[in-house]
């Protein structure tokens, strides 16, 4: 497995996580809204794909309901993200985002207000979306692992309904990452380290130094070797079986009992694709034995997760990760996962 080493300019201060890295000189692709991917969503669920020009031109931005304080909008998250990318990043390939936004909420400008709805004109209605997240790829800078290709993004979440936009502004809430995505299937690998779950912030600034700390505290060859690792470890059939049983039992445990095992995020939606993908999937399914390795296992959960909501999607990705990682410790012959597999 190789990476592709970030190469900086003389006058980027910017200290790189990935300076060990073997080097190899890319041109920069300035990001256009004409070259997207042709690719499967990084996430499905009830979301739709918009661009950044979109979120720029047709949507207003929500304020703070008690001293009419505006949010920082989608957008500005989204700006600041590629700035910070492209600081770090500097001579790398990096694509345009790949945006999903869910539950719209819809409005009307105040001379509408007599109107009914279905006689409301195009620009006599307002919108914005309460859910909002994003990646940018940076596919300059990959690995592979056990045949799959994978590719360096970074990421975030938005979702206002985590602000309390009735009262006064405040801190604000993000959903920051950086990890891989499997290029096979468009799953996002993400570990804890690279991943905070409550970024908050009160400024634009705060906002740009707390990703850039994301982006250089991370630990990309750590990363890629664990998740090697799962390709070293395989269930059997059995082993698979009882894992499913056990997840499903996991949510209805007695509290305390619960408390004492290892968090588990995946609910009987996920588990249920999980279970049919052990047979169906192409790319992650059993062999012809029935084992399945850890990496495969690991990929069944993160396919599931494309089913999970905006503001839940970050949170369980990373929980794959661990679970996985939990499974192979248990294998190797002492962990507290073990529960889900005796």
């Amino acid at each position: 497995m190789e990476l592709v080493k970030v190469h900086h300019s003389q006058d980027n201060n910017i200290s790189s996580p990935f300076d060990g890295i073997k080097q190899s000189v890319t041109e920069l692709r300035v990001p256009s809204e004409r070259d997207k991917y042709k690719i499967n969503p990084f996430i499905e669920a009830n979301t739709k794909e918009v661009s950044l020009s979109h979120l720029r031109q047709d949507n207003i931005i929500p304020v703070f309901a008690k001293d009419n304080e505006r949010t920082i909008a989608h957008q500005e998250f989204i700006e600041i993200a590629q700035e910070c990318v492209g600081n770090v990043f500097n001579h790398q390939q990096i694509d345009i985002p790949e945006i999903r936004v869910s539950h719209e909420i819809e409005g009307r400008t105040s001379d509408a207000i007599h109107k009914s709805a279905k006689e409301l004109l195009e620009h006599e209605k307002t919108q914005y979306f309460e859910r909002m997240a994003f990646v940018i790829r940076i596919p300059s800078i990959k690995g592979t692992i056990n045949g799959n290709a994978l590719s360096l993004m970074v990421g975030g979440v938005r979702s206002y309904n985590h602000e309390n936009l009735y009262s006064k502004k405040t801190y604000e809430k993000f959903k920051f990452f950086i990890g891989f995505q499997n290029m096979v299937c468009c799953n996002l690998c993400i570990s804890s380290d690279g991943f905070t779950s409550e970024m908050r912030v009160g400024s634009y600034e705060e906002l740009q130094h707390k990703i850039t700390e994301v982006i250089n505290g991370y630990e990309a060859e750590t990363h890629l070797k664990a998740m090697r690792e799962l390709t070293q470890k395989s269930l059997t059939e059995h082993q698979f079986a009882q894992l499913i049983g056990k997840t499903r039992l996991y949510n209805y445990l007695p509290k305390d009992q619960r408390k004492e095992l290892p968090q588990m995020d995946f609910a009987d939606r996920q588990m249920n694709t999980i279970a049919k993908d052990y047979y169906e999937d192409k790319s992650f399914c059993k062999d012809e034995n029935g084992n399945i390795n850890l990496w495969n296992v690991y990929n069944l959960f993160t396919s599931a997760n494309k089913s999970s909501y905006i503001d839940s999607f970050l949170d369980r990705t990373v929980n794959a990760f661990d679970f996985s990682n939990g499974l192979a410790q248990t294998l190797n012959g002492d962990s507290k996962y073990s529960w889900f597999l005796s």
